[in-house]
């Protein structure tokens, strides 16, 4: 079995933006283990501040966030404050929720997440969902000689 190494690859960055430690956890986890550098927020300023700084490759975003977090974001907020940063209007962004997809889902699309995914998130979909929008669907490490 041949591993991902970030010294043999351009390894991606992906900004995870969710106020649940637990789900910030088990995404960096998940991510982690196949390949991707995982950089966090908890907040809408937090997570504008970190696209501008390290301009990642893929966001995964989740769509509110309570009152005592952060009062004036929500995930449409943020991607429209993320869509005027230089060199980080074209970052693909998937769109995470606890809430009902059929009242997200569709705005979620039109405001131009790549992507929709209800929590529990099955993982092994989001992985290839993101694989597939980074363009490394079918990608495996070489063996070395």
């Amino acid at each position: 079995m041949f591993h991902r190494n970030s010294w043999l690859m351009n390894t991606k960055k992906i900004l995870v933006v969710d106020d649940s430690l637990v789900i910030v956890k088990v995404l960096t986890l998940k991510l982690k283990s196949a390949g991707y550098e995982v950089i966090n927020a908890p907040d809408g300023a937090t997570a504008v501040a970190t696209a501008r700084q390290h301009k990642p490759d893929l966001i995964i975003l989740d769509i509110n966030f309570p009152l005592e977090v952060d009062q004036s974001w929500d995930a449409f907020s943020i991607m429209q404050w993320i869509r005027r940063i230089d060199g980080a209007a074209q970052i693909p962004v998937i769109i995470i929720t606890s809430g009902d997809p059929a009242q997200f889902k569709e705005r979620s699309l039109a405001a131009g997440a790549i992507a929709f995914f209800h929590k529990p998130i099955d993982h092994d979909a989001l992985v290839a969902t993101i694989q597939k929008t980074l363009g490394e669907t079918g990608v495996q490490a070489q063996p070395t000689a």
